[in-house]
């Protein structure tokens, strides 16, 4: 009893006496490390040039995600008769459809009606005469209305899926911007003879 006298701390309320417990020496090691660990943390994820950011991470795994359904789908032309197909295949223009709100959405909306970029949903275009200049505008872009050229950002498959994707938006009225240019001939018709698409690839199982 005496022994257990000498750890007391002196300190003592309703007749209960505090004891001198101090904490493990294991524990002391791991508070410092973790305050080491906490200062590496800051100047590498904050300060360092090498460090990577989130969407960079996210930007590295969506390059090969890509990567494993082109392998599937293989090299798209992006001629009037792919980009219909692909127009068939749900899909792919749920792909097409998720690099559009991606990239496109901040000056094209969401669903495609237009904020500073032009409205995709009527039936009217400015430098559309065919499918297949979907595909050259967003490749190359069109620098007098401030759209950018994408073919150094997005591989030629995602180009080719989003000029067909935004070919599939045409003549579904959306309230947004008001329609520009002039009314066009109507899109090549799908091949009733060919298949949904080059690659059979289930998005929902990946």
């Amino acid at each position: 009893m005496a022994g257990r006298k000498e750890k007391l701390m002196g300190h003592e309320y309703d007749g209960i006496s505090e004891y001198d417990n101090p904490t493990p020496g294991w524990w002391h090691m791991f508070f410092i490390a973790s305050v080491f660990y906490s200062a590496v943390y800051i100047a590498f994820w904050h300060f360092s040039p090498v460090a990577w950011s989130t969407p960079q991470a996210l930007a590295s795994d969506e390059r090969a995600y890509y990567g494993r359904l082109f392998a599937d789908l293989g090299e798209l032309d992006h001629d009037a008769p792919t980009m219909v197909r692909l127009m068939q295949d749900q899909k792919w223009m749920a792909f097409g459809q998720s690099i559009f709100v991606a990239n496109c959405a901040q000056c094209h909306a969401a669903d495609g009606s237009g904020i500073n970029g032009a409205n995709l949903t009527d039936d009217r275009w400015i430098n559309v005469r065919k499918i297949e200049d979907i595909f050259g505008i967003v490749s190359e872009g069109v620098a007098a209305k401030g759209m950018p050229a994408w073919k150094n950002r997005l591989g030629e498959n995602e180009r080719v899926l989003v000029a067909s994707y935004v070919a599939s938006l045409r003549n579904t009225p959306r309230q947004g911007r008001a329609a520009e240019g002039e009314p066009i001939g109507p899109w090549p018709a799908p091949d009733a003879g060919a298949s949904a698409g080059p690659g059979e690839v289930d998005l929902a199982s990946r």
